[in-house]
């Protein structure tokens, strides 16, 4: 039986479970065998807070939590459950109680925020056409039109959601920066990363995508951080 704990990916908004594909391959290739990548539905934080506790309370042993953009602020929610043993960070929120990705977004508004669109069911959208230069530019561009033509919208409203008991203050956590980001901006981020007393920090010359971008370097991180669980 491995040592290795469970991981469990939470992916963000404008995008679902498969964002992870690259980094899923290398962590199987450092043997990681125990591998979840959650689909969350985007429709509140506690909806999607609720999914991910669910996938946890299906594993018996230790779990590393790995979220992505809104999915940090998904695992900083979900993240109390007993097994939970410690959070990474790719590009994510991390609010603290009270806050919301939402209010996070306002203090430093990221580059592509005039590029979000709603419709008139109140979903959320990155414009297809803008969706390369908004969320992954350093990936192809043809990646990045696919990426854009089967994005996954939030509700509009799960911006403003607020986070209860962040899971931050009571777990180790690590924190990957990218600072070409046009979706968080790289202040917010670098300020969410200091306040959590993070055990480690990454800069990584990357877009918002990094998990697609730069997955070997986001692979080694999240491994260095499950490497530590075990000590």
């Amino acid at each position: 039986m491995s040592e290795k704990p469970a991981i469990v990916l939470v992916h963000g908004f404008w995008g679902g479970a498969a964002h992870w594909n690259r980094v899923i391959a290398l962590l199987h290739k450092k043997g990681y065998t125990d591998l979840h990548a959650v689909e969350i539905p985007l429709t509140s934080l506690a909806d999607d807070a609720e999914r991910t506790r669910k996938m946890v309370a299906q594993i018996k042993g230790p779990v590393l939590l790995v979220g992505h953009s809104y999915g940090g602020a998904v695992i900083t929610q979900a993240g109390n459950e007993p097994n939970v043993q410690g959070l990474v960070f790719i590009a994510a929120f991390a609010p603290d109680a009270g806050e919301s990705p939402g209010g996070i977004t306002q203090e430093h508004l990221p580059k592509a925020a005039p590029n979000l669109a709603p419709d008139s069911d109140g979903y959320l959208w990155v414009k297809p056409e803008l969706f390369h230069e908004s969320f992954c530019q350093d990936l192809p561009l043809e990646e990045g039109q696919i990426m854009g033509i089967t994005q996954k919208a939030p509700l509009a409203s799960t911006f403003g959601d607020a986070i209860s008991n962040p899971a931050w203050k009571n777990k180790p956590s690590w924190y990957q920066i990218s600072s070409q980001d046009h979706m968080i901006h790289p202040d917010n981020q670098a300020r969410m990363a200091k306040r959590m007393n993070a055990k480690k920090v990454i800069t990584l010359d990357a877009s918002h995508a990094s998990l697609a971008s730069k997955s070997a370097e986001v692979a080694a991180f999240i491994d260095e951080a499950a490497s530590s669980l075990k000590k």
